[in-house]
C-alpha cells in the first residue's frame, strides 16, 4: 500500500457527497538532492503558499522520520474527487514555478499515489491540529481485498470505536493496482512522541469487543489476507505547507 496521509476539509467532502464519489487523497513522495535541501525547502514553501494555500488543492508537507524513506518528504493534497481533480492548479505559471523552484532539486524517484478514504471506517469526530502521524501500511494478498476489509479492517474499526473513541484516524485503500506491497493505510494522528510508548492493549480490547478467543481467529484472518506491513512516522512541516494544520471534524452517517 502506498504512502498515505489525511488532510480533511469541509468543502471537498461536500463535493464528494454531492457526486456520490469517494474522497481521494494525492500523496507525492519526494526525494531531494541532499546538497540542495535548503534551496528545495525555500522553493516548495513559496510555491505552496502561492498556489496551494487553501481548499482541496491546498498542500501539506511532511518529513518522514523512520524506515527506508527517512529523510524524504511527503506532499499531500485533498481530499477531492476524480471528477474535480482536473481543476487543480495547472497553468503555465504554476508549471514554470514548479520546475524552477522544486523539480530541479529532486532526485528521479518520485512516487505518486491516490488513496481512497473510507469515511464510514474512519474517525474525525473533532477538530484538531496536525502534528505527527503514524502511517500503518499493509500489503494485501491478491484477490483478498474484500476478505481483508470484512474480516480485519471492520473488526479493528469496531474495537477503536468502542474502546478508543477519542483516537483520531483515517482509513484508506490504494486506488491503483501496484506491486509495491502498499495497498491499504491506517493513519493515526498524535501530538507527543510519548503516544508511541503507550501500553498496547489491542488484543485485550479485541476480545472484550468480539468475544473470548476471537483474537486468535483475527490473527489467522490477518495472515490469510495480507503479506506484510510496516509503519512510518511523519512530522508535519508547517513552514513548507500551504494549508494550515487545522483539520475540521466532519459528521458522517
Amino acid at each position: 500500500m502506498k504512502k498515505l496521509l489525511c488532510t480533511l476539509l469541509m468543502m471537498p467532502f461536500l463535493l464528494a457527497s454531492q457526486t456520490n464519489e469517494s474522497p481521494i487523497i494525492e500523496n507525492v513522495m519526494l526525494t531531494v538532492n541532499p546538497e540542495k535541501i535548503m534551496e528545495f525547502e525555500a522553493g516548495i514553501a513559496a510555491h505552496n503558499k502561492k498556489f496551494h494555500a487553501e481548499g482541496p488543492y491546498g498542500a501539506r508537507v511532511y518529513s518522514v522520520v523512520n524506515g527506508k524513506n527517512a529523510g524524504k518528504y511527503m506532499l499531500i493534497m485533498g481530499p477531492f474527487t476524480w471528477s474535480t481533480i482536473d481543476s487543480r492548479p495547472s497553468g503555465q505559471d504554476h508549471t514554470d514555478d514548479n520546475n524552477k523552484n522544486i523539480n530541479k532539486y529532486l532526485m528521479p524517484d518520485v512516487d505518486v499515489n491516490y488513496m481512497k478514504m473510507h469515511p464510514e471506517l474512519s474517525n474525525f469526530s473533532k477538530d484538531f491540529e496536525i502534528d505527527k502521524v503514524s502511517v500503518f501500511m499493509i500489503d494485501v494478498k491478491r484477490f483478498k481485498q474484500g476478505d481483508f476489509i470484512e474480516k480485519v479492517v471492520k473488526k479493528v474499526a469496531k474495537v477503536y470505536k468502542e474502546k478508543m473513541p477519542d483516537q483520531l484516524y483515517g482509513v484508506y485503500s490504494n486506488e491503483m493496482n501496484n506491486m509495491d506491497g502498499m495497498d491499504f493505510g491506517w493513519v493515526e494522528f498524535f501530538e507527543g512522541s510519548s503516544w508511541l510508548g503507550k501500553e498496547d492493549k489491542f488484543a485485550q480490547y479485541f476480545e472484550e469487543v468480539h468475544g473470548s478467543g476471537s483474537f486468535e481467529k483475527f490473527i489467522a484472518d490477518v495472515e490469510a489476507t495480507t503479506d506484510g506491513d510496516r509503519t512510518e512516522i511523519w512530522q508535519l512541516r508547517k513552514d513548507l505547507s500551504g494549508s494550515s494544520a487545522t483539520v475540521k471534524a466532519i459528521a458522517r452517517q
